[in-house]
């Protein structure tokens, strides 16, 4: 297992600086394989939780280190614009996902309605997911945006270097917006995965 170093977080959070960026019409039809391989466009482009795929392709239980749970009212933050749609005043929530064994595969960062995070989060060392399925809460994962890009404090923390894949989504509940999530996968994952774009 790599050395991890600990990073604490405060007011910031980790957004890739794009080479490539796509809408929700590109996320529809998919990419080029020369561009993202089919494995991994299952994993970004995919509507299924990420915690449960790194679980399958692991097999390892997967942790969550809550890195940072700020309140920033009706900061709109630097995230994406649909943060304008998530009830205010609201919390930013960053945590990484890692294997039991100490491998980081992914960093995430949400937003909430401050008044409803502890009733969706009651158990905050858990991934969203588990947190959301104990609720028997029916959701949709509504995937909005696709980054290619890179930062250095991610290349840091995964120990690897970039450029990295991301995407941000809305989790819808009842009809309503939930919260907006922004996910970067580490390029470990290709051990998995295979590489991530395939050759012409």
């Amino acid at each position: 297992m790599k050395h991890q170093r600990s990073l604490t977080l405060e007011t910031l959070w980790y957004s890739l600086t794009p080479l490539w960026s796509g809408d929700s019409e590109v996320i529809q039809h998919g990419l080029p394989h020369t561009q993202l391989a089919p494995t991994w466009q299952i994993l970004l482009l995919g509507d299924g939780s990420p915690t449960r795929h790194l679980k399958l392709l692991t097999r390892e239980r997967i942790d969550v280190d809550v890195i940072d749970m700020s309140p920033i009212d009706m900061d709109s933050d630097r995230a994406p614009e649909l943060i304008q749609v998530v009830p205010g005043p609201r919390i930013r929530r960053q945590v990484w996902l890692r294997t039991a064994s100490g491998q980081r595969l992914a960093y995430a960062v949400s937003w909430w309605d401050a008044s409803q995070v502890d009733d969706y989060l009651k158990h905050r060392s858990l991934p969203i997911w588990e947190n959301l399925s104990r609720l028997h809460s029916e959701l949709y994962r509504d995937i909005q945006g696709l980054y290619y890009g890179h930062n250095q404090a991610l290349e840091d923390a995964f120990q690897e270097s970039g450029p990295f894949w991301g995407r941000h989504y809305l989790f819808w509940h009842n009809g309503q917006p939930l919260t907006l999530i922004y996910e970067v996968f580490s390029p470990y994952l290709q051990k998995y995965l295979g590489k991530m774009r395939l050759e012409q």
